[in-house]
């Protein structure tokens, strides 16, 4: 059993105490002496060119203090993708600069070209309104396929094309793999779409600026994930300052699925306000700007094929994916259809041969980067959807094709066709616990109930792998990562024996607070609420590289990892002096240091009491003080993986679908906390039917968002998701990182969306529906209605 409040323990969550009370403090809620608002005025249009200006009016009104547009920053650098991708032919990719604000041109509704400073936001709106922007209307490129055939109609004139790049992977694998697929006794290939979503974050983005002119140093409030990387982008990609002459502070962050990683240009716009002014400047985004300019997630148009043999075993695989990039390259936007989506084709099965090929496109429309998951999940759908429409063709069951095809534990580690190397797995096990909890055996059953209700019972199963905390810095650095990828941690045990841990990940709804200080207070034998950790400001922190990827605890909580078992070993040595023993017989275990085979011992408090009051102390040999920082950089990615089941009930009169039950067998290597894992869990898979039922960021042909509010874009609700049944009993612990960690939460995102769309297919074919072989998502009860009732 786990101690109390231990490694193990489903301990609350500290943190839920000031969220549920009201007394959370976001960047919305806080205000500087003197701030003045800031009001964004973006573009209406998708496309046009920028030919004047006219801001007098405006500047004229009441409490208006300046007005900057895209021509007071064209002497700023640009935000840089994360990563360099190259074509399949050696050419770099095309790297158009993002501005902070458009000049010269506009390139999608919402991209803002000029910004009002006043007195307050309503001022700064209403100036705002009475801008005069002569913008001539230019044809919308959306359509991803156009967009490539066309090529007179350009996002970004000076590259002289709307491809960013064609990349393949791996390019030595593609001859073998056309080779496979001319001679397969059986091919399955199927087209299908990831659809574009919008993260909703239950917190909108906003940025409170301050600039001190005494000493030159700029203060950034922002909603951030990664509060490193905005400092690094900020200050040394777009206004170009010493780095350490800007601290980023991230508080309380209300949600952020991904759309929270990246800088944005609202952030260096208010920081060169408050320089200009000499005042602080807030912007505090409202909903409608939030579906705008936040940046979209997936959004890519995939044919896949399968090839196999008479009784399903894989013979090979490829894929041709066009993966949307929007008007601009965002900061992972190259990254998420390439190396977080073609590495983990593979998934958890033994194809010998993949060739993914991969051709990003600019296009009119909002950025598209990482949202949860980040290319892994648009890999496993396309994978698993094939999966199953080849089961169909060949007549196996759904779950022997998979099983048949699952790596066994003898084959790790496994060098995968696609570059990685899983270091352990039971995927055997995952789907036997899944057959066993989703109680499979009894859905027959279920269905004749359904039926006799009127209604059309399926059951799909998704078995899947993901590829986690993205590492190590000296592989991704081969790959195109323009940064490390390692994390850091100081522990400062004070005189009295309570501790600061200062973490570079940042945590947005994931409970660090409380994890985080089991993992410490477990490995030094002392309660978790002698623990504070400390995140979300780079003037405390040594470094981080945020929160995304699931990599919060393999990498972060490994550093903090080792950081701790610093302050162990300095505590030997303090004990050794102190117990007057040799520093190899000092045992530490359960908050005490004592010497092998006697009774004297030290407890932790002591030692720290005695670091700080040396009086008897090896000063000779040992510094005074008790603080240790460690950086942890992995040898891997982690590879959680897991066997989704769900049982859909759809009404055969109007198509809708409801979901009768979920079922997750995860495998997440040592789990931490059992029920902030399985909350995880819960939101993850609740994203996932969102996608795959009800959620679509939808673009008419001139580029107008179109499901710009919540009155057109679906949400989940509660009604939508089920209860779910979720086990992480099969867990097989990483290898390479001291926690033994894998990740958990992507993994629900990942998942569930082909399990859904399956079980959808398995109902109509069912009822006899046999024509129906996909549905594209959402699978809304209008697609589903016209696809039952299709000649």
């Amino acid at each position: 059993m786990p101690k109390d409040g231990g490694i193990g323990a489903s301990t609350k969550r500290r943190e839920d105490i000031r969220f549920l009370t009201g007394k959370g403090r976001y960047t919305d809620d806080i205000n500087l002496r003197g701030q003045a608002y800031a009001y964004f005025l973006r573009s209406e249009v998708a496309h046009g060119r920028i030919n004047h200006i006219d801001t007098k009016t405006a500047a004229a009104m009441p409490g208006v203090l300046t007005i900057l547009t895209g021509d007071d920053f064209v002497a700023m650098g640009g935000n840089p993708a994360g990563w360099l991708i190259h074509s399949r032919n050696g050419d770099p990719m095309k790297e158009p600069k993002r501005p902070v604000l458009a000049h010269g041109k506009v390139r999608h509704v919402g991209d803002a070209y000029a910004v009002v400073i006043a007195e307050t936001y309503q001022q700064a709106r209403d100036a705002a309104a009475c801008i005069d922007a002569d913008i001539t209307d230019l044809p919308a490129v959306v359509d991803m396929a156009r967009a490539l055939s066309d090529s007179t109609n350009l996002v970004h004139d000076e590259i002289g094309t709307n491809q960013c790049f064609d990349w393949g992977w791996i390019e030595d694998n593609r001859a073998a793999v056309d080779a496979a697929f001319a001679t397969a006794p059986h091919i399955t290939t199927l087209q299908l779409i990831n659809n574009r979503l919008t993260p909703n974050a239950m917190e909108p983005r906003a940025s409170l600026g301050d600039f001190d002119p005494g000493t030159g140093d700029y203060k950034l409030y922002t909603t951030s994930q990664n509060p490193h990387l905005h400092r690094l982008l900020i200050a040394a990609f777009v206004m170009g300052m010493p780095e350490n002459k800007l601290t980023v502070i991230a508080p309380d962050v209300g949600g952020g699925f991904g759309s929270k990683i990246y800088h944005y240009g609202e952030e260096a716009a208010v920081l060169q306000a408050a320089k200009l002014l000499n005042r602080p400047v807030k912007w505090v985004a409202e909903r409608s700007e939030s579906f705008l300019s936040d940046a979209h997630g997936r959004d890519h148009v995939t044919k896949i094929e399968l090839a196999t043999t008479k009784d399903g075993e894989f013979l090979a695989l490829r894929t041709e994916t066009m993966a949307n990039v929007g008007a601009y390259l965002s900061n992972f936007s190259t990254a998420t259809p390439t190396f977080l989506h073609g590495t983990v084709m593979a998934g958890p099965y033994k194809t010998p041969l993949i060739y993914v090929n991969v051709k990003t496109v600019f296009t009119n429309t909002a950025p598209v980067d990482a949202y949860r998951g980040a290319g892994r999940p648009e890999a496993t759908y396309s994978l698993e959807r094939v999966i199953d429409k080849c089961a169909r063709e060949l007549g196996i069951d759904q779950a022997e094709i998979r099983r048949k095809n699952l790596l066994t534990p003898d084959q790790f580690p496994y060098q995968t066709p696609v570059g990685l190397v899983y270091d352990t797995g039971n995927y055997q096990a995952t789907l036997d616990k899944l057959t066993d909890i989703a109680d499979l055996a009894g859905f027959e059953a279920r269905r004749a109930t359904s039926a006799k209700n009127g209604k059309l019972r399926g059951l799909g199963l998704s078995t899947w792998v993901e590829a986690c905390g993205i590492a190590p810095s000296n592989l991704v650095g081969v790959l195109g990562a323009r940064v490390g990828l390692f994390d850091a941690a100081t522990v400062r045990v004070n005189a009295t024996g309570n501790i600061s841990v200062m973490t570079g990940a940042h945590s947005h709804g994931q409970g660090h607070e409380t994890v985080f200080a089991q993992i410490v207070a477990d490995r030094l034998g002392i309660p978790a609420e002698s623990v504070d950790i400390v995140h979300g400001d780079t003037s405390k922190i040594p470094f981080g590289m945020g929160s995304y990827g699931s990599r919060s605890l393999s990498v972060a909580g490994s550093a903090m990892t080792k950081a701790v078992d610093k302050i162990i070993a300095k505590g030997k040595k303090i004990a050794a002096h102190m117990l007057e023993a040799s520093e190899n017989d000092i045992e530490f275990k359960d908050g005490s240091f004592s010497v092998a085979g006697t009774d004297k011992a030290k407890t932790f408090g002591e030692i720290a009491f005695s670091a700080y009051v040396p009086h008897n102390y090896p000063l000779e040999t040992l510094e005074p003080g008790l603080e240790e920082t460690a950086f942890y950089d992995p040898a891997n990615f982690t590879y959680p993986a897991g066997a989704y089941a769900c049982e859909v009930e759809l009404d055969p009169d109007t198509g809708h679908v409801t979901i009768a039950s979920f079922a997750c067998a995860d495998d997440f290597g040592n789990v931490m906390n059992p029920m902030i894992v399985n909350g995880q869990v819960h939101g993850g898979v609740g994203q996932g039917i969102g996608q795959a039922l009800l959620e679509n960021t939808t673009y008419d042909e001139n580029g107008q968002l179109l499901t710009g509010s919540f009155m057109d874009y679906a949400m989940p609700r509660a009604s939508d998701v089920p209860y779910y049944t979720v086990d992480h009993s099969c867990n097989t612990p990483c290898t390479h990182n001291p926690l033994g960690a894998k990740g958990c939460g992507e993994a629900g995102a990942i998942g569930s969306p082909p399990a859904v769309v399956n079980a959808v297919i398995d109902a109509l074919h069912r009822a006899g529906h046999s024509h129906v072989t996909h549905i594209d998502m959402p699978v809304s009860p209008a697609r589903v209605w016209a696809a039952m009732n299709q000649a």
